[in-house]
């Protein structure tokens, strides 16, 4: 089984994991998603396995090494190369966890044929997120113009990613522009032996369309780290000789009642939001103020968002948020400060995430990384089946838990970034 395990990922958050195994799956591998670091060896034949983390927001020294113990793990099963995958915003601050993770993989594979460079990028063009002269871009802003400027844990006010990722790493870092990435393959390798001889051991990659990242594929064939967004893994699989096939994506045919909980706060997400509501389809709000107060006063107010849905279950999809604009999120944080109003949100959205599935949803979509992460662990979710796209970077996944009994649950983890306008309902079409 070591030997077939062609690529081992590691991701710094849950959304961001099903984000890469989706590309990997539409470019022809089997993909096995788990929940945290397994604690058994693999137990079926994949081409790849994405160990999913919640350390992007974390100390980055717990995020090193959580993601050390990973690698471990996927070293023991085989893996030809690693992937860490963050996410297409580059989220980060100051001190990482971007730059420490990726620096703590070198070290641990300085010994590895491949292992004392490594490139980064977070480009995916499918979802606008583009690298040119090593400043990222979401549609025509900068990164720093395009609202995650106001992320409520990792605000990016700077759009050069190799001043961001200097400031978080020893190494030193250099770029491989655009004009070499055009010339393919040679030309990229050529740059790589000339960063490596001036000293530089970490790259920051430009990519404008699909096709530079194609073109980055082949030349990273032999690198024994990979650091990059989702989009990389489009040009992997064919270094192993796979090519897309609709039998990667195959999963069990959908039951059951379907439901959103969305725990984001993006500019994609409140659209999405408004556009469901829009629709006519019931949804509750979540204000958590109201809810803090709630908390302290004793109510349970999982209970009575969950009394609300329940009755409405069998008229098709509704949904439960606490989504809300920058100006209010920044009211939220400034009464409860923001690692204490996050996390009341997301203990809130998984307990509701827990009932409903014992209830009958067996098709269920979690907006945000954070809530993503929260519901998932609330439901006991260890591994999932990647399937379908949705939108680009947003499959369907097919999992067991115990909330859901034999049958399994589908199950969408969304970016808060990712998705068309009406990814709430368009969702639930996807699936036969």
């Amino acid at each position: 089984m070591g030997a077939r395990l062609l690529l081992g990922c590691i991701a710094d958050d849950f959304t961001g994991a099903t984000d890469l195994a989706n590309n990997l799956v539409r470019a022809g591998m089997r993909v096995l998603q788990t929940i945290g670091v397994p604690d058994a060896p693999l137990d079926r034949e994949v081409d790849a396995v994405v160990v999913a983390l919640k350390s992007r927001t974390i100390a980055p020294e717990a995020a090193v090494r959580q993601s050390l113990q990973a690698l471990a793990w996927l070293q023991a099963q085989g893996s030809r190369q690693i992937y860490f995958k963050y996410c297409s915003t580059f989220d980060s601050t100051a001190q990482g966890n971007i730059g420490p993770v990726t620096e703590a993989l070198m070290d641990a594979l300085a010994n590895v044929e491949g292992g004392d460079f490594t490139i980064a990028t977070p480009a995916f063009p499918d979802n606008q997120r583009t690298v040119f002269k090593g400043h990222l871009f979401v549609g025509d802003v900068l990164l720093s113009e395009s609202g995650m400027q106001n992320h409520p844990l990792t605000p990016m006010t700077d759009a050069n990613l190799i001043r961001v990722l200097q400031a978080q790493c020893r190494r030193q870092v250099g770029l491989i522009d655009y004009r070499v990435v055009a010339q393919g393959e040679a030309a990229i390798r050529a740059r790589i032996a000339e960063l490596r001889a001036q000293g530089i051991g970490i790259a920051v990659v430009d990519a404008l369309s699909n096709d530079d990242l194609l073109r980055l594929g082949p030349a990273l064939k032999e690198m024994a780290l990979l650091t990059a967004g989702s989009g990389v893994a489009i040009g992997l699989p064919a270094n192993f000789g796979l090519a897309p096939s609709s039998i990667a994506s195959a999963l069990p045919a959908p039951t059951g009642w379907q439901a959103v909980l969305s725990g984001s706060c993006s500019l994609a997400t409140n659209r999405q939001v408004q556009a469901f509501i829009a629709s006519s389809r019931p949804a509750l709000a979540l204000d958590p103020l109201r809810m803090a107060e709630q908390l302290a006063a004793g109510v349970d107010v999982a209970a009575e968002a969950l009394a609300w849905a329940t009755p409405l279950l069998a008229g098709g999809p509704l949904l439960i948020y606490s989504s809300a604009d920058a100006e209010a999120v920044k009211s939220v944080q400034a009464r409860l400060g923001a690692a204490e109003a996050g996390t009341m949100v997301e203990r809130v959205l998984a307990a509701i995430a827990r009932v409903l599935v014992e209830r009958g949803v067996r098709q269920l979509v979690v907006a945000g990384g954070e809530t993503s992460g929260a519901c998932v662990q609330a439901l006991h979710i260890t591994q999932m089946q990647i399937g379908p796209q949705i939108d680009p970077g947003v499959p369907w996944c097919h999992a067991q838990s115990d909330a859901a009994g034999q049958g399994g649950l589908h199950l969408t983890l969304k970016s808060g970034n990712f998705g068309g306008d009406d990814f709430f309902s368009k969702a639930f079409a996807v699936l036969p």
